[in-house]
């Protein structure tokens, strides 16, 4: 027996080996299958053949519709993130400097809308960004526009929409970082004769940073892989990856190369989340050191 094991304690491996199975089984074995079709030849006659080919990918990469996808789809996520920053972060500020009950009622509020579903809340958007809807007559009633402004169909509906349906995320994010924040410490930094903005920028937000930069990963994979909002509120006019490969195997029926727009969609998901990370976490450590 070795020594750094107390008698009776069961190796570490058992214990995660159920969980480490089914993350295999659910996520790993899914994703090489897709990674396997996504070589195979097709033919508009003969559906998937049995032989592999580049051309699936070569097809992406030479096609300006696909680069536009992926673009808008980039752009949307990117626009989404960067809102729900926004929002998120000074929302969560005053919710923790709330008092109960008040604290708690306002983030049922704010995390209610994670109980319905997705399809739901995009549908509800749908009735309020319509011409007739709410928010346009509100917006004609105060004299602001003249005429309708067309959301729906558009990417501006779509990034107002798909920021209410990922904000809770950030919330969550920025939140357990928050829980962990002595008050003290910015006290302690008022104290010293720093501003109310430097005492947040120089000592709360540098604290904050994980949780933004958590919730930014979460919201901006949310929002680039999103499929439900962008049909309902983007329709046929505003096409993201998501819809497109929805298209390619349901539609088309080329599976294979909804494989691969799939495939490319991860690995860039990937690779702009651990680039973004490394940046934004080294340009921070170079500001507050």
């Amino acid at each position: 027996m070795p020594e750094n094991r107390l008698p009776g304690v069961m190796a570490p491996w058992p214990l995660f080996l159920p969980s480490l199975l089914l993350f295999v089984a659910v996520l790993v074995v899914p994703l090489g299958l897709t990674g396997v079709l996504s070589f195979n030849a097709f033919d508009g006659m003969r559906g998937i053949q049995t032989t592999y080919t580049w051309a699936n990918y070569l097809e992406i990469f030479s096609d300006g519709y696909y680069h536009e996808i992926f673009l808008r789809t980039g752009g949307l996520a990117l626009g989404v993130t960067v809102l729900c920053v926004l929002l998120g972060v000074p929302e969560t500020l005053i919710l923790a400097r709330m008092r109960a009950p008040w604290r708690g009622m306002f983030l049922i509020v704010i995390l209610g809308p994670l109980l319905i579903s997705v399809v739901v809340r995009s549908l509800g958007w749908s009735i309020l960004l319509g011409n007739s809807g709410p928010v346009n007559t509100v917006l004609q009633a105060l004299g602001i526009v003249d005429e309708p402004i067309r959301f729906l169909f558009s990417t501006l509906g779509v990034v107002i929409a798909m920021t209410h349906v990922f904000l809770p995320f950030m919330v969550i994010a920025v939140w357990s970082a928050l829980q962990k924040l002595d008050p003290q410490v910015e006290h302690a930094g008022r104290s010293l004769g720093a501003s109310r903005w430097t005492s947040f920028l120089r000592v709360v937000f540098p604290q904050l940073l994980p949780g933004v930069l958590s919730g930014s990963i979460i919201v901006f994979a949310l929002a680039a892989s999103a499929f439900a909002t962008p049909s309902i509120i983007g329709g046929r006019r505003v096409k993201v990856v998501a819809t497109v490969t929805y298209d390619e195997f349901l539609n088309s029926l080329n599976w294979p190369l909804g494989a691969s727009i799939a495939v490319l969609l991860l690995v860039a998901n990937i690779v702009i989340i651990l680039g973004c990370n490394r940046l934004v976490e080294r340009r921070f450590k170079q500001v507050f050191s």
